[in-house]
């Protein structure tokens, strides 16, 4: 039963020293490790397209990282963390950034204990900026941020006293360095807690060579949730809750995707799980084609039943393809808590480009889906060869 996959099974041992804790000064100097055919070789990150099948389509998660950490000092000297997770009033994201005097987001809080009630004060721009704390479910909160001058917008309230989160097992401060670095060179739409981290290495010389290659791009939209970072702290993965995320894909896309299947590379996790996400779509779609978008979820456990998966490739984009004729939409944005692990049948991704990630998380069930128990021998590989780990090291290619 895949619910009763044990994590132990996905544990190693990582060494603090092997953890990258800041990026490379040339994003793509990193190093590649080629996985193909149950071989492994290694190169440069730059060299990517002398590894890639020409005609190729790269997706990529156009997701750009907020400063979503908010730092509140109360009268008795106690700092507050605040650390916006999604918004919830309004609940689009385009629409919360120009708010202009109020929003409300679902939070995670720093030092609770010292927040007991009231309204905690900040000053930006000589307005005063409060939050207040309306309820609390488990361990995060839904705060609500009023401020008194209509010319400022929550955008401009993060970029002035926000601070990017960096990932907690950097054990470090933010820097200066890092609202550069902790970004993709393409990243454009507001809204993660935490970068694609694949995507880091991407550089205007690798997509030129990839462009020369006739390899060609497609973006969409996941914004990344501090669930990312949730390690799986049950014995088996069915007591685990997956994290829930917010995705856009746009007709266009999918128009490409069909052009294309049988030669999609995902670049990251985040833009596995949204094209995936996007099979299990169809399905619905194609067992009620008058749902309302606000009713398409893909759930956890949904691709594990076999009801679930009678459809082709194909016949599933078609199905989300109509819908979006149907609706006259450009772009469609729901949710998914799709939870990927061995077992795992993969519909739409041909390749995966992606980092080196942690024990024991989601992730690495993730990649062990895709290259099977192979991820032993390629994170032994790693470790032995001087790769950097996790968010800001190095990087890996991966074929089924």
């Amino acid at each position: 039963m895949i619910k009763n996959i044990n994590i132990k099974a996905y544990d190693y041992t990582l060494p603090d020293e092997k953890i990258a804790k800041f990026p490379l000064f040339k994003r793509d100097e990193s190093k590649l490790l080629i996985y193909r055919n149950k071989e492994i070789e290694e190169s440069r990150f730059k060299c990517l397209s002398d590894y890639l099948p020409e005609k190729s389509l790269l997706i990529f998660n156009n997701t750009k990282v907020i400063q979503a950490r908010l730092i509140f000092q109360k009268e008795t000297g106690a700092q507050i963390e605040i650390f916006c997770l999604e918004p919830k009033e309004p609940a689009d994201y385009a629409q919360v950034f120009i708010q202009n005097q109020n929003c409300t987001w679902l939070c995670m809080i720093g030092n609770l204990k010292k927040w007991k009630s009231g309204k905690l004060n900040l000053t930006v721009h000589s307005s005063q900026f409060t939050a207040e704390r309306l309820e609390s479910n488990g361990d995060t909160h839904l705060i609500r941020f009023e401020w008194n001058n209509p010319n400022l917008s929550f955008a401009e309230i993060l970029e002035t006293c926000g601070e990017l989160p960096i990932p907690p097992y950097l054990n470090r401060k933010t820097e200066e360095s890092d609202n550069q670095t902790y970004q993709t060179v393409y990243s454009k739409i507001k809204g993660s807690v935490a970068a694609p981290t694949a995507g880091l290495h991407f550089t205007k010389d690798v997509f030129e060579s990839l462009s020369k290659k006739n390899i060609d791009f497609e973006e969409l939209t996941l914004h990344v949730g501090a669930g990312t970072f949730k390690p799986v702290k049950t014995e088996t993965i069915e007591e685990h809750v997956m994290h829930t995320e917010c995705i856009t894909i746009k007709k266009t896309t999918i128009e490409k995707i069909l052009n294309n299947l049988g030669s999609i590379f995902a670049v990251g996790t985040t833009s596995v799980r949204t094209l995936e996400s996007l099979y299990y779509i169809g399905v619905l779609i194609s067992r009620n084609p008058n749902t309302l978008v606000q009713d398409i979820e893909v759930t956890q456990w949904m691709p594990y039943n076999e009801e679930n998966n009678r459809l082709s490739a194909n016949e599933a984009l078609n199905f989300v393809l109509q819908y979006f004729k149907q609706n006259n939409l450009d772009s469609l944005t729901t949710h998914t808590q799709i939870m990927i692990v061995p077992g795992y049948r993969f519909k739409i991704v041909n390749g995966i480009i992606t980092n080196f990630h942690q024990p024991k998380s989601t992730l690495l069930l993730l990649i062990s889906a895709f290259v099977g128990q192979e991820w032993k021998n390629i994170y032994d590989y790693a470790l032995g060869h001087d790769f950097r780990f996790l968010s800001y090291g190095d990087s890996s290619l991966l074929f089924p």
